[in-house]
């Protein structure tokens, strides 16, 4: 079975295709573009032409939804939504949470995936691994950066912490007593470990009624209203 892996929740825009035996392919970029929807669909093209593969040989679409940008989540799943309608293509949905905490999947003890969410704010989850696989521990949420951090403290555990903002919150977290880091290479969600997740134990999604993970409003819908309140 060919995966189709699909991360544009983030600034990483990510794709990939792998199978059960290996990663065919792989394509990342970390950069501040705020372009995805321009790059993705030819990211796609260009990697399934590099391993002579047309559409129709993907069977499943894996895409990250969400938590993270809203435009990025939203770019990432139509584009998933669309194909898999298009070319009769089943699709499974991956919290991108989730895919940052693979990275920890040989640490013993919790793992702390987050996204900067602005205002002191986090995307945050809680993860655990047990002879390498990652479950969840905690549910995805929209939290104080300061209050998941004494969440956390009153669970008395070492807590690795993985995201690709640890640039802007890294000296706050670094107050934790039990916190611990790692290289930065382990901070950055791998579209071949979404299409892992996507190929084990993943239940397929309804294509029209899969929705994607926001957590919160868009800026302009939370402005509407609360316009509408006053």
């Amino acid at each position: 079975m060919n995966i189709l892996a699909i991360d544009s929740s983030n600034l990483v825009m990510g794709v990939a295709v792998v199978n059960e035996n290996k990663v065919l392919g792989e394509h990342l970029t970390n950069v501040k573009k705020k372009n995805h929807s321009v790059r993705l669909m030819p990211a796609i093209a260009q990697l399934l032409q590099d391993l002579e593969l047309v559409p129709a040989d993907i069977d499943r679409i894996a895409v990250a939804m969400g938590p993270g940008s809203y435009t990025g989540v939203r770019i990432g799943v139509t584009i998933a939504k669309m194909m898999a309608w298009t070319l009769n293509k089943e699709l499974v949905g991956v919290s991108s949470l989730e895919i940052v905490a693979q990275n920890g999947r040989y640490f013993n003890g919790l793992i702390a995936p987050f996204f900067d969410a602005r205002r002191g704010q986090v995307y945050a989850g809680l993860y655990k691994s047990e002879r390498g696989i990652v479950s969840c521990v905690e549910p995805d949420r929209l939290v104080m950066l300061k209050d998941w951090l004494s969440a956390l403290a009153k669970l008395d555990q070492p807590v690795l912490f993985l995201s690709g903002d640890m640039g802007i919150h890294g000296a706050t977290i670094r107050q934790l007593p039990r916190a611990v880091f790692t290289e930065m290479t382990m901070n950055v969600p791998r579209p071949a470990e979404l299409g892992q997740i996507g190929l084990k134990n993943q239940p397929v999604s309804d294509i029209h009624h899969f929705v994607p993970t926001y957590l919160r409003l868009a800026e302009a819908e939370a402005k509407w209203l609360a316009k509408q309140e006053r």
